[in-house]
């Protein structure tokens, strides 16, 4: 009786786990060092002085004016306010793009009309159109509509992404098996329960991926909230932006300012974490 080939005895069985080595381990230390470095910085640069930030070489650790500069950020900045406003922008922005976009992508991955290839490509085009064109006819517009210096003014105009409409159809072309559709239609299901008890959990680990995605950008945006907002009823990103002004601005106040912007991030990504990464994985693996 013949033995088996070598290669096929020394194979790995199915559901092995893998181990990483020494090799592995130092450089994903090396990358986690480089993505944490801007971050440290910042904390390090906020708990100085801007006399000593202007020195040569510039400090490596922290310093005793954190919490002093901190303070200042906070009250100058009027970083309470500018966060509440911000919250109530990114978080209606983020509502609104997931369930928009997931309703849109669902229809351009499953359903059937006329000129759908036609209109998914004016919508992918749409994100080849730099933002900058479109400040002045929005500003306009908003103008028209006497909204200026107000939220909606913020939210509106980016209330549906052409890139949520994207990213979720190439989700649910692989992950809603048009089947399932078929059988919640036989048993005598609308279109909006369909989309409801069908659609909407099958797309949850994408959509998770898209509200994390549009939250941090609808945090971070700074072009359009600083021509449609002003300093009475600003966003954190304009609020920040006053720190910078007058004759010799304090780069250690800016910093803590800055820090304090990042935080809500960073807390958001600590909570929802492990849930995002998860909906990463499950993109990847239906992908």
């Amino acid at each position: 009786m013949r033995s088996r080939p070598q290669s096929l005895t020394l194979r790995p069985k199915a559901g092995r786990h893998l181990h990483a080595g020494p090799v592995t381990y130092a450089v994903l230390s090396l990358f986690t060092l480089v993505s944490l470095a801007p971050l440290v910085w910042t904390a390090i640069a906020a708990s100085r002085t801007s006399t000593r930030l202007a020195q040569t070489p510039p400090p490596l650790w922290f310093g005793g004016n954190l919490f002093k500069n901190l303070e200042r950020a906070w009250t100058e900045a009027s970083l309470g306010d500018a966060m509440f406003n911000t919250t109530i922008v990114a978080s209606s922005i983020t509502v609104g793009t997931v369930l928009f976009s997931t309703i849109a992508g669902f229809a351009f991955a499953k359903l059937r009309f006329r000129l759908s290839g036609l209109l998914l490509l004016l919508t992918i085009g749409t994100m080849m159109v730099p933002p900058q064109l479109s400040v002045v006819p929005l500003y306009l517009w908003i103008a028209d509509l006497q909204w200026t210096n107000q939220l909606q003014s913020v939210v509106l105009p980016t209330f549906v992404s052409a890139f949520g409409v994207f990213f979720m159809r190439q989700y649910l072309v692989q992950a809603l098996p048009t089947e399932l559709i078929e059988a919640a239609r036989v048993d005598g299901a609308s279109s909006l329960r369909v989309v409801w008890h069908v659609v909407f959990p099958a797309a949850r680990p994408a959509m998770a991926v898209l509200a994390l995605l549009t939250f941090v950008f609808s945090w971070n945006d700074f072009l359009w909230p600083i021509i449609a907002l002003n300093q009475s009823n600003p966003t954190v990103q304009v609020a920040l932006n006053s720190l910078g002004t007058g004759y010799i601005p304090d780069k250690a106040v800016i910093m803590a300012g800055a820090l304090l912007g990042t935080l809500p991030l960073l807390l958001a990504f600590v909570l929802f974490g492990r849930q995002i990464v998860s909906g990463i994985m499950q993109g990847a693996v239906k992908g």
